[in-house]
């Protein structure tokens, strides 16, 4: 097979507005801790290939990933569908989607963005070459705990070298390493991993790629002629050990928790076995899954309860949760708006899979829970990659148990936040089925 490696510079000048962490927080960006790349895999067969383009980037939108597909194509004759345009999800980038109360929208910046990631893509395109994929295993711990079901361990525990959270079971516990070696060594890699790039807090104004894109070039630097990627699994509940701590605790814990991914990761890159077959394959496909928008009755009557809280006589916007119901305040009007104008909603979504030799690549526009990693790979006996945030950012991909708490943040509070209604419960069987099958189907 041929493979090709490119990478992007895509860091936004300083000033530019930061993504995430709570609601109206302010984060203007004073300096770049790491520079954010969109980093770029193509595989071909000789007849069929297919690129994934890894971004430093909490998401992008649909209008993105068309636009970089449409320049790509253009260029290069490889079908948009074949090309996986997936983000590490660090929050300590952009704003490239929409989010109410999270960082402001930077328009020079969106209009030069699909660009600089189509020409990684078009460059790895150009630099296709023989080479052989391998694949390894190897254990990866200390990094992540299940934020909706275990606790937040404090600083200087987290820093300690033999940390681990109270239920490790319901983290990765292992990283998927590939590695492709050319005629003069490696040629580029990536590692799969499931964990939230979180280490860089709230309380930090610096551009960062987070743990997972310091690591890769800190791996980078050590094979100066190959390209990383850093593939973002199903972290939707995984939260990185390191979270909400302040500017300089959070800057000095970037670099203890991107060496430990890096050396737990290193020895995959050398390590491991060639992957069988020598075709290239892509299948993307739009799925329907179930929402449950609230009715109008019950939006009033939280429209109503909001309303009490912002209009109080104490209200304060420095206090978070006031900002917090000003966000729920906005979402709910503009469902109650969409609902009062009878506006149909598209609840299709695309799943996207990519096959190389034996190796599965499945992806969805979801942060994705971990528990559906688990069940989609328990279906297959070679490897499968499940990716979050791939092609669009359309909020959580909730656990079914998730919807049974009333306020819980993924499930009801995110989608409303993004301006959509609601999935249903019934939605971890929809797309695990989805992603089951695609990665079935795909030849």
């Amino acid at each position: 097979m041929l493979f090709g490696f490119a990478r992007t510079d895509i860091t936004p000048r300083v000033g530019v507005g930061l993504y995430g962490f709570g609601a109206f927080l302010n984060r203007k960006s004073t300096a770049v801790r790491a520079p954010l790349y969109a980093r770029a895999m193509a595989a071909s067969d000789g007849q069929t290939c297919a690129i994934v383009v890894s971004c430093d980037l909490v998401g992008v939108s649909g209008d993105i990933t068309e636009r970089v597909r449409e320049t790509v194509a253009a260029a290069t004759g490889v079908p948009g569908q074949n090309l996986c345009v997936h983000c590490t999800h660090t929050h300590s980038g952009p704003r490239t989607k929409y989010g109410i109360g999270q960082g402001d929208i930077d328009p020079p910046y969106l209009e030069l963005l699909p660009n600089r990631i189509a020409a990684a893509c078009i460059k790895a395109f150009e630099g296709l070459e023989p080479g052989v994929l391998h694949h390894a295993t190897v254990p990866c711990v200390g990094l992540g705990y299940n934020r909706e079901h275990d606790v937040r361990p404090a600083l200087q525990d987290a820093l300690r070298e033999d940390w681990r959270p109270a239920m490790p079971e319901i983290t990765d516990t292992e990283a998927q390493v590939l590695s492709v070696y050319g005629d003069q060594g490696l040629r580029g890699f990536a590692s799969y991993f499931s964990c939230h790039p979180v280490v860089g807090s709230e309380s930090s104004t610096y551009i960062s790629s987070d743990f997972c894109g310091v690591a890769t070039d800190l791996l980078q630097r050590e094979h100066s002629n190959a390209i990383g990627l850093y593939l973002q699994g199903c972290e939707g509940n995984i939260n990185s050990c390191v979270v909400h701590h302040s500017e300089q605790d959070s800057l000095l814990a970037l670099d203890v928790l991107a060496s430990r991914y890096a050396r737990q990761v290193r020895p995959g890159i050398s390590d491991g076995a060639p992957l069988n077959g020598d075709t290239v394959a892509a299948l993307s496909r739009r799925y329907r899954l179930t929402r449950a928008p609230l009715p109008m009755e019950l939006l009033r009557d939280r429209l109503a309860e909001c309303e009490a809280i912002l209009y109080a006589d104490d209200a304060d916007d420095g206090d978070p949760g006031w900002r917090r119901t000003v966000v729920t305040a906005m979402a709910v009007r503009k469902e109650l708006a969409r609902q009062e104008r009878g506006e149909p909603f598209d609840d299709t979504v695309e799943v996207q899979a990519l096959r190389i030799g034996d190796l599965t690549i499945v992806g969805a526009p979801f942060e994705i829970m971990h528990r559906y990693k688990r069940r989609v790979q328990a279906e297959f006996s070679t490897p499968v990659l499940v990716l979050s945030i791939c092609n669009d950012s359309l909020g959580y991909a909730p656990e079914i148990e998730s919807f049974d708490i009333e306020d819980n943040y993924a499930a009801r509070t995110v989608p409303y936040m993004l301006g959509y209604p609601p999935l249903a419960p019934r939605v971890e069987d929809e797309l695990v089925a989805a992603m089951t099958e695609m990665v079935r189907n795909v030849r």
